[in-house]
């Protein structure tokens, strides 16, 4: 009678489990990117807003999707955002839903109006949805009059 190597067996019943935990941590990295992704549009709408309150739209232009910069000089862009009569004073992140390329940021934005006479200036904050979208790797801001619609409804 022949005897079974006790090594060969055990390399047997060991390699359906080493495979199981290579597949089981490649669907664990595959979320990391996800998250990663996540955390840099976060970052670039946060940053945008802090140079709208900075009074850097030039520098906020950048974030712009690059069809909208093509209708829209930085300067002219510029202009129309620091010259407003609105003073936004400080942003907080909200959440952020994606499909694919196009996500949708909620934002709470804290911002002062000079109403004149007696009233004066009038503090509060109000909420903000904006539209992203992936262009080549990365993401940018959306205006809105430049987002498609679906049946004349805003999607």
């Amino acid at each position: 009678m022949k005897r079974k190597n006790p090594v060969k067996s055990r390399q047997v019943y060991f390699a359906p489990f080493v495979a199981a935990l290579l597949a089981l941590s490649g669907c664990m990295s595959g979320g990391g990117v996800k998250q990663e992704d996540d955390s840099v549009l976060r970052a670039r709408a946060v940053e945008r807003w802090d140079m709208l309150i900075a009074r850097k739209a030039d520098k906020a232009w950048d974030y712009l999707s690059p069809g909208y910069r093509e209708t829209k000089p930085r300067d002219a862009y510029a202009e129309e955002m620091n010259n407003r009569g609105i003073r936004w004073s400080k942003v907080t992140f909200g959440s952020q839903e994606c499909d694919a390329d196009t996500c949708k940021v909620r934002l709470l934005v804290n911002y002062n109006v000079n109403l004149g006479g007696l009233a004066g200036t009038v503090g509060s904050t109000g909420p903000v949805v904006e539209t992203w979208i992936k262009v080549k790797g990365r993401w940018y801001f959306l205006p809105e009059q430049f987002r498609p619609t679906k049946l004349g409804k805003e999607s």
